[in-house]
């Protein structure tokens, strides 16, 4: 380090070769977040930011799950971070799909419960979105849609519109999936209600559905699993 260069340009470079060397084996989670700031704020220290934002959101979870205008609230983060940060996320999601379509059966649907509880798990609003898979219970590329988006406890869906997405694209079977924006991942009645609609109207074109997961950051429900399906 010269005289003039700043102090945290030598532990910046000393938390990649360690990133280099052995991933992230060893990382305190706070040089996890500190690690990722780098590559957004290029001209100060980002370790205080980092502990900072552990503190508030709890771990890189937390992080990557808080809305944009919570994280700029956090000392030192600014404008440009946060939105880096929901990139990183978003990312990571598209990696996570992309690992499995057409690849690896999904009979057993837990297989994408990581994918949706980091994709829509922690969203505020409830979602609802469907899987498409093939005649091996593959997952078709591009497979993931989100059919409807509503208030903090209700998303409508049309069975039909279910259906009409599923053959539209040829698929075999779909997974459904939505999220609780509460604790309570429990299937309200109209889960209920709506599920068998959904299974209803595709039995009729020869359409399976796999399952219905709820979802939040934390946890699943499987409607086949608990004998609703």
């Amino acid at each position: 380090m010269t005289e003039d260069e700043p102090h945290y340009h030598g532990h910046r470079q000393r938390i990649r070769e360690r990133f280099l060397k052995s991933g992230l084996a060893g990382f305190a989670d706070y040089e996890v977040v500190e690690l990722l700031l780098t590559l957004a704020i290029p001209r100060s220290d980002v370790k205080q930011p980092a502990k900072a934002l552990i503190a508030r959101f709890g771990d890189l979870r937390g992080i990557l799950d808080a809305p944009i205008e919570e994280l700029r609230a956090v000392s030192g983060i600014g404008t440009v971070a946060p939105v880096a940060l929901q990139i990183i996320k978003a990312a990571a999601t598209l990696y996570l799909r992309q690992g499995v379509e057409g690849r690896d059966s999904l009979a057993d649907p837990i297989r994408l419960t990581e994918f949706w509880r980091m994709r829509i798990g922690a969203l505020p609003n409830e979602v609802f979105e469907v899987a498409y898979l093939d005649s091996g219970y593959c997952l078709l590329r591009d497979g993931v849609d989100r059919l409807e988006e509503g208030t903090t406890d209700r998303a409508t869906v049309y069975p039909r519109r279910v259906v009409e997405a599923a053959l539209k694209r040829g698929a075999a079977a779909v997974v459904l999936a939505h999220n609780h924006t509460n604790a309570n991942l429990s299937p309200s009645e109209h889960d209920k209600v709506l599920t068998r609609a959904i299974v209803l109207a595709a039995e009729t074109v020869n359409l399976k559905v796999v399952d219905h997961l709820i979802v939040s950051a934390e946890d699943t429900f499987s409607f086949r699993k608990a004998g609703l399906l």
